[in-house]
């Protein structure tokens, strides 16, 4: 509906530009000049009426119809819609029974203020939500094919995987895939949070939606547009903005119940206190209308949704996707997190820590042998054994009769002489005893070891290592601070883990777990401990990512894993998790302080009217100044 209202306005601005502008105005501000001319139309007739002692009702009249346009209309809607009252009708009978006890201008002051809180709330729920919807903006519709060194200019969603895209620089990249030519800078910002623009070479990975600074790139489209990260992530922004924190849902429900308990009382003060407490008639109805006004829970419904969306748009303006409100309220509850640790406390890429050669060779010689043939293998043990080696020797030789034996190692001949690179299980067990007898000392604990065998015995090791990352120990310390328990599951023995343990802080481990056993582990730590969030990042991870209380999937991992957290960080920074956390409690803790707030005014304000010590426009001043009040402070969680 609004893609055809901004459409008609553009055709229409083409047609005569102050209609156009107007027409855009109102479409943008109408709620508030409405507010705001219904509340220069009552101080109008305020005004005229002091002056000449004259009641202007029909000015009052038209500051109800103006200033009420919007938010009267929408509550006879949704009352048409849903079959139920809400809050809008109650404020519009409110004004109708002041005025008809001629209090004309009470009725007036309170559709303004009312109007003027709704205006408020609608630029909050705006403003909060563009923060996020604003990432629709940022993938350029055309793209430039580039097929037999001719350009053309094409749809981004008629682009396919394998199509070759030039990408000039200023430019945003419309399609993910790879960097074939070129060199450049690419402000990543859009996508991680992170504001320095990070260096991209030939087989680099790009991203749509992130800008090329400075080089003529040639790319190779990765994806189909709907399969790309950024149409993922836009799609998960929709879903986020539809989906609801369990406490709005509660106070919806409750404003149901709410506002027929309001009309119940008020029916019962239209007669009761004139036959009970000897009040007039007049008294009897005006201080009906009074607690109608503050009664209604204006406040309360206002207490939760700009906080909620506040928050979310905050934590994507940091590279902190978060699919709902629903899942950012959970985290707060969360006692324990547990981490995969391959890609996710670690880099993922294993790196040789150790070498130790006793081949009789020197070490370049002894490391281009078994580069050389790990070089013709896919494992990423093989593949950083070949990125050590090569920093030691600048050619490989010639590789012969190399043979992978999966999940083992490798074996090939190197200038004759034969090698078995490998596990100790693929090597003699004799051979491996000898060497781990004589150089058991130089050998570290807590790595993983690559033997190398060569004509019956062991000549070397390598020690591997997955490095932890750098962010690990200080989230870690941040999520012990908020009194969360972390637990670190891997596939490693006993002292492997234990060493990363060290290194990282985990408060435990749970070693030699396999990925069909990570469910199992995260049901017995929800036993233990109640809420417990999973973070990971690969296939492997995701029924235990969908277990779990909150599932938080590192930017970078699999796409399944994407799809079924609840929480994505866009870039694999695990101080992104504490900062979550952060943002969860904080936002829990303002929603608290708001129904707190607006339900003590209620409580204060009706009991003001029954003891007769407030007047309309002061009870709709407390009444609807509350509600800005709480609409103000949710709109806090938008600083972090």
């Amino acid at each position: 509906m609004h893609v055809l209202e901004e459409t008609d306005l553009k055709i229409e601005s083409g047609r005569s530009s102050f209609p156009g502008r107007v027409r855009q105005l109102l479409l943008k501000h109408g709620e508030l000049i409405a507010a705001l001319t219904g509340g220069f139309l009552t101080l109008l007739g305020y005004v005229l009426g002091q002056l000449t002692g004259l009641s202007y009702w029909y000015i009052y009249l038209l500051a109800y119809v103006i200033g009420g346009y919007y938010q009267i209309k929408a509550g006879i809607l949704d009352t048409m819609k849903n079959r139920q009252l809400n809050v809008e009708l109650l404020m519009g009978i409110a004004a109708v029974g002041a005025a008809g006890i001629d209090h004309w201008l009470e009725g007036a002051v309170l559709i303004f203020i009312f109007a003027l809180s709704g205006a408020l709330e609608t630029y909050s729920m705006a403003k909060s939500s563009s923060a996020i919807s604003s990432l629709m903006d940022l993938q350029p519709e055309t793209a430039r094919l580039v097929i037999d060194n001719q350009e053309r200019p094409v749809s981004v969603g008629q682009l396919n995987p394998g199509d070759t895209i030039r990408i000039r620089p200023g430019e945003r990249i419309p399609a993910d895939g790879t960097i074939i030519k070129g060199e450049t800078t690419v402000d990543e910002s859009s996508m991680t949070g992170e504001s320095i623009p990070v260096l991209k070479k030939v087989k680099d990975a790009v991203l749509a939606g992130t800008v090329n600074m400075d080089g003529n790139l040639l790319v190779r489209v990765a994806k189909r547009n709907e399969d790309s990260l950024f149409s993922k992530i836009v799609d998960l922004v929709q879903r986020a903005q539809s989906e609801k924190a369990p406490s709005q849902l509660f106070i919806e429900r409750f404003e149901t119940t709410y506002v027929k308990v309001v009309i119940g009382i008020t029916l019962l003060m239209l007669f009761l206190p004139h036959f009970v407490f000897g009040w007039s008639w007049s008294d009897t109805i005006y201080r009906a209308m009074v607690m109608l006004v503050v009664a209604s829970p204006c406040a309360l419904v206002a207490s939760t949704m700009p906080a909620v969306l506040s928050a979310v748009a905050n934590g994507a303006r940091k590279g902190i996707l978060i699919k709902g409100g629903v899942h950012l309220e959970q985290l707060a509850a969360v006692k324990a997190l547990a981490f995969d640790k391959t890609g996710t406390l670690t880099k993922g890429r294993p790196e040789v820590t150790h070498m130790l050669n006793v081949s009789g060779s020197d070490d370049a010689a002894f490391t281009a042998a078994v580069a050389a043939i790990e070089n013709n293998a896919s494992h990423p043990l093989g593949k950083a054994l070949v990125a050590y080696t090569q920093t030691a020797a600048r050619t490989l030789p010639e590789a012969e009769h190399v043979k992978v034996k999966p999940g083992f190692g490798v074996t090939g001949e190197v200038a004759g002489r034969t090698y078995a690179i490998g596990k100790a299980d693929m090597l003699d067990p004799a051979a491996v005893q000898a060497f781990i007898g004589t150089h058991k000392s130089e050998l570290p604990e807590g790595r993983t070891l690559v033997y190398v065998e060569s004509e019956g015995r062991v000549i070397g090791a390598f020690a591997l290592k997955d490095q932890v990352r750098e962010s690990s120990v200080e989230a870690v310390k941040i999520l012990h601070r908020f009194g969360i328990q972390t637990i670190m599951l891997t596939g490693d023995n006993e002292k492997t883990a234990e060493a990363i343990q060290k290194e990282t802080g985990v408060s435990s481990f749970i070693a030699n777990c396999l990925p069909e056993n990570k469910v199992s582990e995260i049901k017995k730590l929800s036993e233990k401990y109640g809420p417990v969030g999973m973070v990971g990042d690969g296939i492997n991870d995701t029924p235990a990512l969908a277990q779990a209380s909150v599932g938080i999937a590192m930017g970078g991992g699999n796409d399944a894993a994407l799809e079924t957290a609840d929480i994505i960080l866009m870039k694999n920074d695990l101080q992104r998790i504490a900062d979550s956390v952060r943002l969860s409690k904080r936002m829990n803790r303002i929603i608290k302080t708001n129904i707190v707030f607006a339900l003590s005014m209620i409580g204060l304000l009706m009991c003001a009217n029954l003891l007769q010590f407030i007047s309309m426009p002061l009870g709709v001043v407390g009444h609807e100044g509350s509600t800005i009040l709480v609409i103000l402070n949710g709109l806090r969680m938008l600083r972090g």
